[in-house]
């Protein structure tokens, strides 16, 4: 699994059919304290209804397709959680609900 935050959308009206119906979300990877690291951004498929600003969870690769009803979809990125907080080497490092 991966920290993410969510930075925008992809809308593909022309897309493999098993796509239809999943959101698709832009990403940047970030890290235990909510900041986003440099690099390429991501596309995932969104289970979990996350929006703009939020810090995820996502897992790629053959994970993505461990999720629900995912078996068969061409995905190789699947947010899984939203981020409420992040606890590391005994700090709060990121707490949604303080979170500007």
């Amino acid at each position: 699994m991966e920290i993410a935050r969510v930075k925008g959308t992809v809308v593909a009206t022309r897309k493999d059919a098993k796509l239809n119906g999943h959101k698709m979300l832009v990403l940047s990877l970030a890290d235990v304290n909510g900041i986003e690291k440099s690099g390429a951004p991501i596309v995932a498929l969104d289970s979990v209804d996350a929006g703009f600003g939020d810090l995820v969870l996502v897992v790629r690769g053959s994970s993505a397709r461990q999720a629900k009803n995912m078996s068969s979809t061409p995905v190789d990125a699947m947010i899984i959680g939203i981020i409420d907080q992040i606890e590391f080497s005994g700090k709060t490092t990121f707490n949604n609900a303080t979170r500007n």
